[in-house]
């Protein structure tokens, strides 16, 4: 049985029709146009929205109005970069580098696909794909030489990227964790939803992270598919699905909010979601994940938090994560990263701010 990527976006459909965007990310959506001589106040007018969007959140927009902002003004560019790249992304660019990777046997090769299309293009985007101990790292590498909002771009790159590396596969990307270079945005507080792991800011690189077992998961999808897939990408992959309502995710959120996670059961969580463990093992396996596997990715975050953000000691991190000794520890570590945990911790400071 395969898991219902399209049933797994809509999901979050009523949510959404009830949600409006923080005012925050609509004036950086519009710093694009704005840095090619385009009037904010006159793009909003021709959309039918009140200036006070951009201030006030009680005049915030939906998301059907955003739909309708962003094709205005891909229409006034010409431009499907929204004003924010190096060069114009002309309309046609993400449904092109779509059917580049369709034929590809594997996300990882599609993946690499993808980075090799986008460094064609030319728009000062490039990406790259690391395979670390247990951790896939797709990294993008980013012009900005316009100086416009960082966190804008970043958060718009990853959202479609993630989704379409889904949609590939036709199951969730279970993510480990996410690196910005740029503070939290004010629009951060959806981050839990949207991203569903830890997020880390002020790092020395835009990242993704991820189990390298995903890269071997094949392309479910065909050339058919593909056209379904563009009626609505990529601005529907912006504006149409904001969380991620996945049962993964959800189990995944359970954990995090755990402070002793050794200590819950399958059971427990089977019973505090009302179904049963054959039935919660089930749809896991659908979305193409088991219990343990989320459990253990969510132990490697809880690591990588204590280790980066909070600066815990090595020797508390071990008690915390249940492990006998540190160089149990240590060799776990290493497996899952491919460093050491000291050499990590010195190799992810967040940089000044």
């Amino acid at each position: 049985m395969h898991f219902n990527f399209k049933g797994w976006l809509l999901q979050s459909m009523p949510m959404i029709q009830r949600s409006h965007l923080h005012p925050a990310f609509i004036s950086a959506f519009l710093e694009g146009p704005a840095s090619l001589g385009h009037d904010p106040k006159n793009i909003l007018e021709q959309c039918d929205v009140d200036i006070r969007a951009l201030t006030d959140e009680e005049y915030a927009i939906n998301l059907t109005a955003f739909n309708r902002l962003i094709d205005y003004v891909w229409k006034l560019l010409d431009d499907e970069g929204g004003g924010f790249y190096t060069r114009p992304m002309k309309p046609g660019s993400f449904a092109m580098g779509c059917h580049a990777s369709i034929t590809t046997p594997n996300l990882r090769k599609a993946l690499l696909r993808q980075a090799r299309y986008t460094s064609l293009l030319q728009i000062g985007i490039e990406s790259t794909l690391e395979e670390k101990g247990e951790e896939a790292i797709v990294t993008y590498l980013m012009e900005n030489a316009k100086n416009l909002n960082p966190a804008f771009i970043i958060t718009t790159l990853f959202i479609i990227r993630i989704r379409w590396a889904s949609w590939i596969i036709d199951k969730p990307l279970l993510l480990e964790r996410i690196h910005m270079t740029c503070d939290k945005p004010a629009w951060g507080e959806l981050f839990d939803d949207i991203f569903p792991c830890r997020h880390y800011f002020n790092q020395p690189s835009n990242c993704i992270v991820f189990n390298k077992r995903f890269l071997d998961m094949p392309n479910a999808q065909t050339p058919q598919t593909l056209s379904d897939f563009l009626a609505h990408a990529p601005q529907g992959l912006l504006t149409h699905y904001q969380s991620d309502n996945s049962l993964t995710a959800t189990v995944q959120r359970m954990l995090q909010n755990e402070d002793a996670i050794e200590r819950l059961s399958f059971e427990t969580v089977a019973d505090r979601l009302h179904t049963t463990t054959q039935t919660l093992r089930r749809r896991l396996k659908e979305e193409g994940n088991t219990y343990q596997e989320i459990k253990d990715t969510v132990r490697r975050d809880m690591a990588v938090y204590h280790l980066v953000k909070l600066n815990t000691p090595i020797n508390e991190i071990v008690t915390l994560m249940g492990f006998s000794e540190p160089s149990a520890f240590n060799r776990a570590f290493k497996k899952w990263t491919g460093m050491t945990p000291g050499h990590y911790r010195e190799h992810h400071q967040p940089t000044p701010a």
